[in-house]
């Protein structure tokens, strides 16, 4: 197997795009040679923990509401190519999402931890849930196989919070500026929503390499 490390965050919509065309890839060639793992990365590492209004934040960073709107204009057909349902209209808060991160990580330990990323994904641009609330946290992760119970006990304390943030911060100091970025076999990087195709092309020549004779 060939080490597919992914850097993500679930607020960001191009990474719930770039894991869509993944999945396109990896369903057409389930000979694929990947074992993925997943790394945490915060858009905002800087967020308030209650999270901010979407709207208010959305102008502020793209310099006011028609600008705002003209970009994920952009994301949502994007979104719409990959087959994606994103509803917009729907979210109403842009959270801190360090405790989403621990839950991945989390859900990693028992084996569910692309379940528990598909599911933040679809919780956030789907259906508006807050996955900075632990509760909604908690629940999402009953909703993948964990224990709900024990999630939000741990959500309550500092559990994993620190290092967390610290391989955040590694993962920054080596070079990811942006999510989603994929490392692959430790040495190849790969950056934004690449197309199924693409995605199709480096399977096919990972393949074609792992079947040549070591000298």
């Amino acid at each position: 197997m060939i080490r597919l490390d992914i850097f993500s965050d679930p607020i960001c919509p191009w990474c719930y795009i770039g894991k869509a065309n993944l999945d396109r890839a990896l369903e057409r060639r389930a000979d694929h040679p990947f074992a993925i793992e997943w790394h945490p990365f915060q858009l905002n590492p800087e967020m308030a923990p209650a999270g901010v209004d979407r709207r208010s934040y959305l102008e502020e960073k793209f310099g006011g509401k028609d600008k705002a709107i003209q970009i994920y204009a952009r994301v949502e057909d994007a979104a719409r190519s990959a087959g994606l349902e994103i509803d917009f209209a729907n979210i109403s808060r842009v959270p801190n999402t360090l405790d989403a991160h621990r839950m991945i990580h989390w859900a990693g330990l028992e084996g569910k931890q692309t379940a528990m990323v598909s599911a933040l994904f679809r919780a956030y641009w789907r259906d508006g849930r807050d996955i900075g609330d632990p509760a909604t946290l908690a629940a999402i992760g009953g909703e993948v196989g964990m224990d709900a119970t024990l999630a939000q006990r741990l959500l309550a304390t500092d559990a994993d919070r620190d290092d967390l943030a610290a391989r955040d911060l590694d993962a920054r100091r080596k070079g990811v500026t942006a999510v989603p970025t994929y490392l692959i076999a430790q040495q190849y990087v790969l950056s934004g929503a690449q197309p199924p195709d693409l995605w199709g092309q480096v399977i096919e020549e990972l393949t074609v390499a792992s079947q040549q004779p070591s000298a």
